[in-house]
């Protein structure tokens, strides 16, 4: 059967497939509480939910580096990879081995699309259907029952030396969005460098310090406080915010507790 994924490339498959590896660890999460863990043969050292895989699967790197070799012994049946998580190089090295599915997930529309996507090649797709309603359920009982009085401004740190921040075009920006703040840099493009004099920064109420992909501390968090005094500075669960699939369950009552 043919499929298409989120580039619109098509993947051809004849039959369901039973051998997956999965390069992206957001996406190994999904297809867990898609029923699907016997089916995962190779996964990323950093897909660390839940903590039992990395002992039962075969690690096969991370998600920029893979050994190629490894992951042809495994056989699989397809590869599930990301457009902003693995490089093009990765997907051009790994195309004769299997079928590549490329996920690109800016929304959480995409993040639906996506979960579709796999219900259909796996042949789940009740769990599918289910899983994307109980988000839904989530999300509107986030949105209908949580807001600030007036909507904060926020920066959103990914890293350190040099500073990065999260802007437009990401899905983490999208879930700032989500979470209820604006993105005092939404009018950036994808991860920019900034310096802490940027004139964007002094527009910010909240200055969040992301725990991925830098693991900033709360050392970090004391030296934000001593710089901008009339900001609130603190450290955010990362994979809140840009863990996309399954994730999103746990994502609007995590904004529930730490924002309201």
């Amino acid at each position: 059967m043919k499929y298409l994924d989120q580039l619109n490339r098509e993947l051809q498959l004849n039959k369901s497939p039973k051998r997956i590896v999965s390069l992206v660890p957001s996406q190994t999460e999904l297809l867990v509480d898609l029923g699907l863990e016997n089916e995962l043969i190779g996964i990323t050292k950093f897909c660390v939910h839940p903590s039992s895989l990395r002992k039962n699967k075969t690690i096969v790197g991370g998600t920029k580096q893979v050994n190629i070799e490894k992951i042809k012994a495994l056989q699989p049946d397809i590869i599930l990879c990301n457009k902003e998580e693995n490089t093009e190089d990765m997907v051009k090295a790994l195309e004769s081995i299997a079928p590549i599915h490329i996920s690109d997930v800016n929304t959480v529309e995409d993040c639906f699309e996506l979960i579709k996507m796999y219900g259909a090649i796996f042949k789940t797709p009740s769990k599918a259907s289910e899983l994307i309603e109980a988000i839904k359920i989530e999300r509107e009982e986030f949105q209908s029952n949580t807001t600030f009085k007036q909507k904060p401004k926020a920066a959103y740190f990914i890293w350190k030396n040099p500073w990065m921040v999260a802007a437009s075009n990401t899905f983490i920006n999208t879930m700032i969005t989500e979470a209820g703040f604006s993105n005092v840099f939404e009018n950036e493009a994808r991860y920019p460098e900034i310096h802490l004099d940027h004139t964007k920064l002094k527009e910010a109420d909240f200055i969040l310090l992301s725990s991925e992909p830098y693991p900033f501390k709360y050392k970090d968090v004391e030296d934000f406080k001593n710089e901008f005094q009339d900001k609130k500075a603190m450290i955010v669960d990362g994979e809140m915010f840009s863990w996309y699939g399954s994730r999103l369950l746990k994502s609007y009552k995590y904004f529930k507790t730490s924002f309201y």
